[in-house]
């Protein structure tokens, strides 16, 4: 792949990451606050009362989703680095490079 294709593939990971964690990251801020301030945690839904869990049940999930989206994030930090460091115009074959050189001049003079 080129180079411009990982710059474009970081920047689309870490947008997603980010937007991610915009979007159904408020659903795993709550366990930390109810931790921390009432010692009990509770699983919400719409339709039904609250129900008692296990604090640490709700505390792992949310690092399982804090990790995937920190393991999301980092993906697209290394291909925008590798996009950025890349080295594909030194990496041209003689045969494939356009335009003009010394070598090639069609007026045949050496200025």
């Amino acid at each position: 792949m080129s180079d411009i294709r990982f710059i474009m593939i970081g920047v689309a990971l870490i947008f997603s990451g980010f937007l991610i964690l915009g979007i159904f990251g408020e659903n795993y801020q709550s366990s930390n606050i109810e931790t921390s301030k009432f010692e009990n945690c509770f699983k919400y839904s719409d339709d039904n009362e609250p129900i008692a869990i296990d604090c640490s049940e709700k505390i792992f999930s949310q690092n399982i989703f804090f990790g995937l989206v920190l393991t999301l994030i980092v993906i697209g930090i290394i291909a925008l680095v590798k996009g950025v460091r890349g080295d594909w115009d030194s990496k041209v074959k003689p045969e494939d490079m356009v335009g003009p050189s010394k070598d090639n001049r069609i007026d045949g003079k050496d200025s």
